[in-house]
This record gives structure tokens, C-alpha cells and sequence, in this order.
């Protein structure tokens, strides 16, 4: 997916970052929908996790057992 517009941080990057490809697929949402909330919020995690919950909309399940062995290979 390439974006037309450029991409302006302006604040500091909170966590790690997802891609444009990874941020659509954890929440089931359309590549045009998925890419405006990324150029419009940034690539922060934290971020765009938190904008999803306000929106209610949940991870796949796909995506949340991929965190979890994220996290447990961590500890």
C-alpha cells in the first residue's frame, strides 16, 4: 500500500510502531480506512490501540494470540 501523502510526525512515537500492513490486519479494517487513521494518528502502537478501544473495535483473534507469544517469549 503506498501512500500519496507525506507523513508528518508530530509528536514522539509511543511504543513500538506498527506498519501499514500489520495495523489493518489486527482490526479487520479496509486498506483506504487503515491507512488514513495511520497518516492521520502516526504509527504508535500505544496510539492507535487506544483509538481502536474508544472505537470498540476489538483485535482478531489472530492478532491477539501473536501478541501473547510475543509477550511470553519476553519473559
Amino acid at each position: 500500500m503506498k501512500t500519496q501523502r507525506p507523513i508528518k510526525r508530530r509528536r514522539a512515537l509511543r511504543g513500538v510502531a506498527y506498519s501499514l500492513t500489520e495495523f489493518p490486519q489486527k482490526y479487520g479494517l479496509g486498506p483506504a480506512i487503515a491507512e488514513d487513521l495511520f497518516i492521520r494518528f502516526g504509527p504508535s502502537a500505544v496510539d492507535l490501540d487506544l483509538l481502536m478501544a474508544a472505537k470498540q473495535q476489538k483485535p482478531s483473534i489472530t492478532a491477539l494470540t501473536r501478541d501473547i507469544a510475543r509477550w511470553s517469549s519476553v519473559s
